[in-house]
């Protein structure tokens, strides 16, 4: 599976970078990147492998039989529109099978912005409100997940925020131990397999622990989140769909181990699957050091080509900044479109062709959209 950047942006923000270097953990010899049976790359696109049996199924089949699972794990690279594309497949489908049985839980989530969140699946949340949460909880990169949110608002599905708060975070920094009143949850630092596959991915270095520490707080409170889910009585016919990083559910010593040793339940592990870049995007790839690992990296391996959104960049000739609903101009280039159209420093865009803009992204994509 390929890795690309955005996953490492967000778990490194506010850490420090070292260089110290340790060994990486042992090989273990299991080949094909945790599919054993049949290399991925020689799957074609949009074909789905069974990657305990080697066997390739159909959506109906996969979905037949993850359909007695109480908590589906679907992986995603965060930027790759084909990964959201087949989330979507799986949640419509299992919602057309078990109505009003679905919820749907994000890493894009705090758990802080639960009460939020129950509002807007209740349709008392209005968009501009959602698209700000949605900001303030993940940053930039909404349109790729609108589609998704269109779905679940439409059908009144309930979204769980499953990551931890700033405050837990803030307290797990420093090295506050779990309690009730802390919300810090119980950790396992001793997989076996976890630390040598994280490890890879952040470049074997020692001072490599810190961040490789809240990666664990972050599987270790999305998975309590999901024991929560389970153990609630009113949720006891009722499916979680869980959309995160393939990282955090890649071989189940993520998110997956971690709420079935709070809470033992039959889960299925999705992977939507790249196993090449497209030449215009190749500068996305991570140069990832090699790790084998000896089980299976899910149950069901979905091969996709990499697609990102249209590039974002419109030439106004403006730099811009986010307002309360809206879109202020920070300032504008002589002799560009913008300052022909008439437009000013600290003027506030509230609306193109009687289209309501919320924010920068709203403004970029309607312009996209009418090609200018």
């Amino acid at each position: 599976m390929i890795l690309t950047t955005r996953f490492f942006v967000a778990l490194f923000l506010s850490l420090p970078l070292f260089t110290e270097n340790i060994a990486l953990g042992e090989e273990y010899a299991v080949p094909h990147s945790g599919s054993p049976y049949l290399p991925l790359d020689d799957l074609q696109n949009n074909e789905i492998l069974h990657l305990p049996t080697g066997l390739k199924v159909s959506f109906d089949q996969m979905q037949n039989v993850i359909s007695s699972s109480r908590v589906i794990y679907i992986g995603e690279t965060h930027d790759n529109t084909e990964a959201h594309r087949v989330q979507l497949e799986i949640i419509g489908d299992l919602t057309r099978r078990f109505p009003e049985k679905i919820s749907v839980g994000m890493e894009m989530f705090r758990r802080s912005a639960q009460q939020d969140l129950d509002r807007w699946s209740k349709g008392e949340l209005s968009l501009d409100h959602f698209k700000k949460l949605f900001r303030k909880n993940w940053g930039n990169g909404y349109p790729l997940y609108k589609p998704i949110f269109d779905f679940i608002n439409k059908n009144h599905i309930p979204l769980i925020g499953l990551k931890p708060s700033k405050k837990t975070e803030n307290l797990f920094r420093n090295n506050e131990q779990p309690s009730d009143q802390n919300n810090l949850p119980q950790i396992d630092f001793d997989d076996r397999y976890h630390r040598p596959f994280s490890m890879s991915i952040f470049g074997g270095h020692q001072a490599m622990e810190k961040p490789y520490r809240m990666l664990l707080l972050w599987e270790e409170t999305m998975a309590q989140t999901v024991a929560d889910f389970l153990m609630d009585p009113s949720n006891i016919n009722s499916k979680l769909v869980v959309l995160a990083g393939g990282f955090h559910v890649q071989y189940g010593f993520g998110m997956p181990k971690r709420a079935f040793r709070r809470v033992p339940h039959s889960y299925s592990i999705i992977l939507p699957t790249v196993t090449e870049l497209p030449p215009e995007l190749e500068d996305r790839e991570m140069d990832v050091q090699h790790v084998s690992i000896p089980l299976y990296s899910g149950d069901y391996a979905w091969k996709l080509q990499y697609k990102v959104l249209p590039d974002n960049k419109v030439k106004l000739g403006v730099t811009l900044e986010n307002s309360e609903n809206a879109v202020r101009i920070k300032s504008v280039s002589a002799n560009s479109n913008a300052e022909r159209a008439g437009l000013k420093k600290d003027d506030i865009l509230l609306a193109i062709n009687e289209i309501k803009l919320i924010d920068i992204e709203d403004l970029t994509d309607t312009l996209r959209k009418l090609e200018i």
